[in-house]
This record gives C-alpha cells, structure tokens and sequence, in this order.
C-alpha cells in the first residue's frame, strides 16, 4: 500500500470502532513504515488495546479499513488468517509453556505445520536447531536453553515469548507494555532487543514507562480518546501541551498522590 508514493507495511483510515454506546476508536487514521519501531503511548482508555485488537482480527471494526503489506485487507480476515500472514502479537502477562524447556518453547513456536506431539518427540533437523540458536542468541537466553521456562525470571520469560514470535518470522510484532514488573537491568536489555529487531521486523510497542519510551527512542504516537492525539519524537510529544494536559500531567499528578 502506498501514499504519495510512499509504502507502508500498515495503514488505518477512517476506522471507528464502538462498544455497547462507547466510542473506543474514533476515526483513526494511522501509517507504518516498514522496518520501523513504533511506540504508542495514552492515557488508559485511549484505545490502544482496541486498536491492536482490530489490527489482529480479534475484533472488526464498524467502518474504515485496515490494509497490510501489498493492499491486504484485514478487516475481512479471522485472528487465524491474520497470523498466518505474519502478524504477530505478545500480550503484556507472558504465556509460555512453564513444564517444557526454553528450547521446546522456540521448537514447538518454529514456523510450519507440525503438531505438539511431533515437534516434541521427532529428532530435530538441524535447519531447526539453527533457527533456535539465531532466536536464542537475539533473546539473551542461549545460556538458558535447557532451562524449563518455568524457573526463569519474569524479565526471561518475555524475553522468551518475544522469541517464540520471532521464530515464526513475523513481519510484524505487536508488544504491549513488555517492560511491565521488570526490574531495571531487565528493562534496559528490553529495550536494547525490541531496537534490534527493527528493520528485519517492524515492531509496535505499547508502553506507559517514558524512561522506556526515551530508550526506544523512535517515533511515538499518542492515543487520545481513540483517535491519534500528536506523533513525533520522545522530545516533541513530551512538551506538547495537548499530550502534557491528557496524558503526562495526569500521569504526574498519579504519581503525587500515590507518594502522599
């Protein structure tokens, strides 16, 4: 898809989306580059769960279109189909299969259609041995890779379920707040991941953290009441005043009072 010559790997124009009388997406219009590292940031309620939601097929939209890739409507496909295109999406809880290894984890998410059984109890080729070594090493879990996902820290359990996306060679990833509950050191090494996958994958990330944002340091969008509020860097969106009044005042403002 392209405007005024441009391509982008995502476009939204027009979509509105409403529950039970609430207007949870107003006629937002949103354009991605490929290979780029988004960041969207709003106060809650801003509809960036929704947005997600409809870009994945969990939910379609009362109007508007969302098209991927080459002029690929997705407003028309299943949260299945929309996979198989190369959406992928990490919630903000992790959800990792705890009893099995790091390296089964990465087995059984590897692209192409094999059952848990097969996967599990087949010798591995060493096509596949190779894709998890790359994944292992991108994720910083090579060292933990007969771990059983279970034992590992919250940090290593995102960082292993981003690579469960990764091993099916997503276009485009979805992470919703993945420095949520970690501590400092693992939220720095996040960051420096998610930067790195930029340009192989396009990757959007939603995040309330804006020591988080500033380390990404990429484009950020501001969701406001379901519809795009500002875009620009870190810098521009910290001192816009519309973004200071709806957004980082209220967050500020939190703060004081849970310091009280």
């Amino acid at each position: 898809m392209s405007m005024g010559g441009q391509q982008f790997i995502l476009m939204l124009e027009g979509v509105n989306k409403t529950f039970d009388g609430f207007k949870a997406i107003s006629d937002l219009n949103f354009y991605m580059d490929e290979g780029e590292l988004r960041v969207i940031i709003g106060p809650n309620g801003a509809g960036k769960s929704t947005m997600m939601d409809l870009i994945t097929g969990r939910t379609q939209p009362d109007s508007g279109k969302i098209e991927f890739g080459a002029d690929t409507d997705l407003t028309r496909m299943n949260e299945y189909q929309i996979n198989r295109l190369g959406i992928g999406r990490k919630f903000q809880t992790p959800s990792v299969y705890i009893y099995h290894s790091v390296f089964e984890n990465l087995l059984l998410s590897l692209k192409g259609p094999r059952s848990v059984f097969s996967s599990l109890f087949h010798r591995t080729t060493p096509a596949q041995r190779d894709r998890i070594g790359e994944v292992l090493h991108t994720v910083g879990l090579t060292e933990r890779s007969d771990w059983k996902a279970g034992s590992l820290s919250h940090g290593q359990k995102q960082w292993l379920e981003i690579g469960m996306l990764i091993a099916q060679d997503p276009k485009l990833l979805l992470v919703d707040e993945p420095a949520a509950g970690m501590s400092d050191e693992e939220t720095r090494k996040t960051g420096e991941l998610l930067v790195s996958l930029a340009g192989r994958h396009s990757v959007i990330v939603i995040e309330h953290d804006m020591t988080f944002v500033r380390q990404l340091a990429r484009k950020v969008t501001v969701l406001h009441q379901g519809t795009v509020l500002c875009e620009g860097t870190v810098d521009q969106v910290q001192n816009n005043e519309r973004v200071i009044e709806v957004y980082l005042g209220r967050k500020k403002k939190e703060k004081e009072k849970g310091e009280r």
